[in-house]
């Protein structure tokens, strides 16, 4: 049996290797990706960029899930189901090994951030309804690995507390504080607090609020301005239910993933087709954490890559434009 966190997290495998050793997997052993790909006659890639894409409406649809007979994963260790209205469908994934995921989080965010010397805040009005949010999660795995006692989920609708901010000051370690956009503006609006200089804000999406869609640089500007930071301390992260690792901007627009997820952009109308830096499209994504789901994700975001493999993420994409895949669930 393959160790596959010794595969995807591994620096001596080049990832076109482990990309194609997990679409092998995959061929065999889901169902739905195996007749996507037969629908489109694809045959055997030679490289990852030519690994057919599924487009993420099958996490809506059915249960994406790749296992063989002889795996140790019988049943999920955990469920995330992405957020939304009552009258929306939502995603599902089942994730058969968490010990993937929690090294593609911890590893993940470790490329990006000192987590030994971070005090992580969660502020995350709307998700805490959701039993299996995968935020809710993600930041609850960072809280723990804090051992100060400082780490902890804020309490919704009350503003910040001043004396654990200076508790923190004391401490000498930095704060980093999660929420989405529009839960970190409401907070501001509680009550004025200025947070360490080198405290770090990571919004994870949600740039609409009951007053108006605001722009992500707008955004930006008003929890600088708020948290009384720097703008370059005002980061974002993008993720996702469906997918188990995720990419951060750290001052910006422009995102960059980690080694064992790729990024690109492609032609809405032909999927296939991967679009020249700078031109707009569909964003597609190799998560190779996902390897026991899908790996290969087509979402529904708008973006653009630059020369230098960074992307930026332009909204949604119109969901009347994409190639629709209901037929996946079909009886063949």
């Amino acid at each position: 049996m393959l160790d596959w966190n010794k595969i995807i997290f591994s620096d001596e495998i080049s990832f076109n290797k482990k990309a194609l050793k997990v679409f092998d997997y995959q061929l065999k052993n889901n169902e739905i990706y195996r007749r996507y790909c037969k629908a489109l006659g694809v045959g055997n890639p030679n490289s990852a960029q030519k690994i057919p894409l599924l487009p993420i409406k099958a996490f809506k649809d059915t249960e994406v899930i790749s296992a063989d007979e002889d795996s140790e994963f019988n049943d999920s260790q955990l469920k995330f189901k992405s957020s939304g209205t009552s009258a929306m469908q939502p995603s599902t994934h089942q994730v058969l090994d968490a010990s993937i995921y929690e090294q593609s989080l911890l590893h993940g965010f470790r490329q990006f951030y000192d987590l030994e010397n971070a005090v992580i805040w969660g502020y995350t009005p709307g998700y805490s309804e959701n039993p299996h949010s995968s935020l809710i999660y993600m930041i609850q795995k960072l809280i723990e690995q804090d051992d100060t006692g400082c780490s902890r989920f804020l309490p919704l609708d009350e503003p910040l507390n001043k004396q654990n901010i200076e508790s923190i000051k004391k401490s000498g370690k930095q704060l980093i504080l999660f929420g989405a956009a529009f839960g970190l503006l409401d907070l501001l609006q509680m009550k004025a607090a200025k947070l360490p200089s080198n405290s770090i804000i990571i919004e994870t999406g949600g740039m609409k609020t009951h007053r108006r869609e605001l722009t992500r640089d707008e955004m930006h500007q008003k929890l600088a301005e708020g948290f009384g930071l720097d703008i370059s301390r005002i980061h974002s992260e993008y993720g996702m239910c469906e997918l188990l690792s995720q990419a951060y901007s750290t001052g910006g627009n422009w995102f960059r993933s980690i080694p064992w997820m790729q990024v690109s952009v492609h032609n809405p109308r032909e999927p296939q087709h991967v679009l020249p830096p700078f031109q707009k499209g569909l964003i597609g994504v190799i998560d190779l954490a996902n390897v026991h789901s899908c790996s290969f994700i087509l979402t529904g975001d708008k973006g653009m890559m630059d020369d230098k493999g960074r992307f930026q993420v332009l909204g949604r994409w119109n969901s009347k434009n994409l190639r629709g895949c209901n037929f996946l669930i079909e009886e063949d």
